[in-house]
């Protein structure tokens, strides 16, 4: 019996991280869809396929080119054109479908793509830099890989596929609206007073504006949930005195709310409508750096900017990935963030056990506690989690999160002050 109450907090500990790890690769595949997805069909043959055969308006497609013969393609160097044809298709499936071959007028970013691909191997091409001139409307898209000939009209065509771009829904054009323009125009102002246009300094600052604005809800939502862990033992033993009376049980839970003033609402509703805008803002902050592929996104004043960001921070690029520095850095903070949060329910608890000595209590507390070793395991895995992250996202997106997760720090400690 004591060998099983000492495996389950193993047990637990081993299903919560396979949940955490599910979790993270299903956002992984959400953020990272290249990596994951299938690769195109082989047959000895050079072949093209999207990562994504529908993308939204205000994204823009990336294509894979896999190559399964035994010899090295030269992707052909076209530039500014892309490296496929790209076709307009009328009533696409359709009586009557036609094709309409378009030409790049424009590249809102350099223009460079592979060279070539080897014998067995795959390189994905992104088209971002054709996102306006060619795929500006909505529709089906087709493009073909060609090999090119001295002759242009007798261009052999390699393979070909095709895609669709689809208008936004309304949940997404009203998320921009109100959330991702304003921030990231906002963003854009605060770094047009900075030196060099630094793109660092301006996400410290929008960083803190915003944490600042929702700082009187999270305020909220944060003695709320210190007000429930202060009577989790209240409520630990209304569930062991009516366990076999849910409906008893749930008429004592209601009284105890209403004499201890708490409202269970305060610790979640609050959070929720902030929710949106701190994933604007990351959203803002991982794909603003890029002001070319954001003129969707730009208000009239911005739509022809005489500058772009300054992206080196103290010797950090925040365009690419940081491996030694961010990583342990938020492990460390998100690690003692949520220490601070779960240190007044364990005080609690601990001076809960020094007043109740009964024999009773003592066997309960003899047994794995389930809440503690959540905690525990939360504690761990979710910085880890944010660590992975790090090292995946651009420096520019763990520079916010590492400033939003100081101010969090120094808020749990004004709220574990006031909530005693």
């Amino acid at each position: 019996m004591a060998d099983q109450k000492q495996r389950s907090p193993i047990l637990q500990f081993a299903v919560t991280f396979l949940v955490v790890y599910m979790i993270t690769q299903l956002v992984l595949r959400m953020f990272f869809p290249d990596h994951f997805s299938p690769p195109p069909p082989n047959g000895g043959s050079v072949q093209i396929s999207m990562v994504d055969d529908t993308v939204k308006g205000g994204h823009h497609p990336v294509m894979t080119i896999k190559n399964t013969t035994d010899a090295a393609y030269a992707i052909p160097q076209r530039c500014p054109a892309p490296p496929v044809d790209v076709y307009a298709v009328e009533r696409a499936g359709k009586p009557g479908e036609k094709s309409i071959l378009l030409e790049a007028t424009e590249t809102v970013l350099p223009c460079e793509y592979p060279a070539a691909v080897n014998a067995g191997e795959s390189v994905t091409v992104d088209l971002s830099p054709w996102k306006y001139s060619l795929f500006g409307d909505y529709g089906i898209y087709e493009l073909a890989l060609v090999q090119d000939s001295e002759d242009s009209e007798n261009s052999e065509e390699l393979t070909s596929v095709r895609f669709e771009m689809y208008e936004a829904g309304v949940i997404t054009q009203l998320f921009r609206t109100f959330v991702t323009k304003p921030l990231l125009n906002l963003l854009i102002l605060i770094a047009s007073l900075m030196p060099g246009y630094n793109l660092g300094f301006a996400i410290i600052i929008l960083t803190v504006a915003v944490k600042l604005l929702l700082f009187l809800p999270t305020q909220h939502a944060m003695e709320g949930q210190k007000r429930l862990q202060a009577v989790q033992p209240k409520i630990d033993q209304l569930r062991e005195k009516y366990k076999s009376d849910p409906q008893r049980l749930n008429q004592e839970m209601l009284q105890l709310w209403k004499r201890e003033k708490i409202n269970p609402l305060q610790s979640c509703l609050p959070m929720l409508l902030q929710f949106p805008v701190l994933i604007g803002l990351f959203f803002v902050i991982r794909d603003g750096s890029s002001l070319e592929l954001s003129r969707h996104l730009l208000y009239g004043p911005y739509q022809d900017l005489s500058w772009v960001f300054g992206t080196n921070f103290f010797g950090l690029d925040l365009l690419v990935p940081n491996v030694y520095i961010f990583p342990p850095l938020l492990f460390v903070l998100q690690f003692y963030q949520l220490k601070l949060s779960f240190s007044m329910a364990k005080k609690r608890k601990e001076k809960d056990d020094v007043v109740d000595v009964t024999p009773e209590k003592k066997k309960k507390k003899a047994e794995p506690d389930v809440q503690q070793t959540q905690q525990k395991v939360m504690q761990y895995v979710l910085p880890v989690m944010i660590a992975v992250f790090a090292v995946q996202f651009p420096a520019a997106v763990s520079l916010y999160w590492g400033v939003s997760t100081v101010f969090a720090l120094g808020q749990q400690v004004v709220v574990n002050k006031r909530v005693q």
